[in-house]
């Protein structure tokens, strides 16, 4: 018996925890500048990083086996939760998206990013991969109902990011090409019926995206100063605190959706590289550890979580320098907030629980 580390007893795997601390240290950097240099919002921010690695050490504890039972009942009491949102919610900038309990306002769409690929996991390792037709429809239903949820809070972006982790799952899965070919003309033709149901000001986005110079200072206003930051830090960047993009507050939610250019503008081409290079470490540390697990639910939940996390990545990125249309997507762990702060950790944590537990079986 090979004698066990402190990580090892705690179910902590250090090269991910790692890259993770860096991450959240440099979203601290920025965002103290990003702020106007807000020592109350850096802190805040802190003691969310603190309380959410301690749900990350909580979390790795849990073995993936009673991760794979709970799973239907965290599913069903997050749908709960979704439809008291829709009922009770706080409403905050036109959307009503918030629960308040007193102590603590979240979003419970958050933890459908993580509830989602679980259950699906669950339900496919239950069959077998690759799944059958019925798990497959199944599979589909449990994917669409918080989806639709979310999306009529409104919430298009965390409604999309919901479908991915759980189409992500389906496709580590092995689904069958043909069924892939079949979605993806499932989804084509909803489009038209999808752009309908949309609102005014999501229409508006997209459209933006397409020519943002139709209202540069209205709905354009958001996609071109964001490639202004970006453009204007070259290859170095203008340094820490230096970038005006931010400081004379042309770039709108600085602190939250656009955080990245206002690290482009700081930090440079450099800068972002590096901060992608960090991101492509915890990405390419989770597929390790999930393509390694030795059951079917761990492998398909491990990289669920790891493709969602990926596709917040390139989402944001892609939406500030106008690659997309802007859907109000943070940037995981450095922008600022709560709720999918403690959600990406949890998920993390959950994924170092595959890979510990694993480890001690092979033992």
């Amino acid at each position: 018996m090979i004698e066990r580390t402190l990580a090892d007893r705690m179910h902590v795997d250090v090269p991910l925890l790692i890259g993770l601390v860096i991450l959240c240290s440099m979203g601290l950097v920025i965002l103290y500048s990003a702020s106007g240099q807000g020592t109350d919002i850096v802190w805040r921010q802190g003691i969310r990083m603190f309380a959410a690695f301690g749900v990350l050490l909580l979390a790795a504890q849990v073995p993936p086996a009673t991760l794979a039972r709970w799973s239907i009942g965290v599913y069903a009491l997050g749908i709960l939760l979704l439809v008291v949102v829709l009922l009770f919610g706080d409403v905050g900038k036109g959307a009503q998206r918030w629960l308040d309990l007193g102590f603590v306002r979240f979003q419970p769409s958050e933890m459908m990013k993580v509830v989602v690929p679980m259950v699906l996991a669950w339900l496919i390792s239950e069959g077998g991969v690759p799944p059958r037709f019925g798990r497959v429809c199944l599979s589909c239903i449990l994917i669409i109902l918080p989806v639709l949820m979310i999306a009529k809070q409104p919430d298009l972006g965390t409604a999309l990011l919901v479908a991915c982790a759980g189409f992500s799952v389906l496709f580590v899965a092995g689904l069958s090409l043909r069924a892939i070919m079949g979605f993806a003309v499932v989804a084509g033709a909803a489009m038209p019926v999808l752009w309908h149901f949309l609102h005014d000001y999501q229409r508006q986005r997209v459209l933006m995206f397409l020519d943002p110079q139709q209202d540069p200072l209205g709905s354009g206003y958001h996609i071109i100063q964001s490639q202004i930051a970006i453009g204007s830090g070259g290859l170095y960047g203008k340094g820490w605190l230096n970038g005006t993009q931010s400081h004379l507050e042309f770039l709108p939610e600085r602190s939250t959706d656009f955080i990245f250019a206002v690290f482009c503008e700081e930090f440079g081409l450099m800068g972002a590289l590096l901060l992608i290079s960090v991101y492509a470490f915890v990405i390419g540390r989770g597929l390790y550890i999930s393509v390694k697990s030795q059951h079917t639910f761990g492998r398909l939940f491990g990289c669920g979580i790891v493709l969602t996390f990926f596709v917040y990545i390139i989402v944001n990125m892609g939406m500030v320098s106008g690659q997309v249309p802007v859907v109000g997507i943070p940037l995981p762990l450095v922008s600022h907030g709560g709720t999918s702060l403690v959600t990406l950790l949890v998920g993390f944590g959950m994924l170092m629980a595959i890979h510990t537990h694993r480890r001690f079986l092979a033992e």
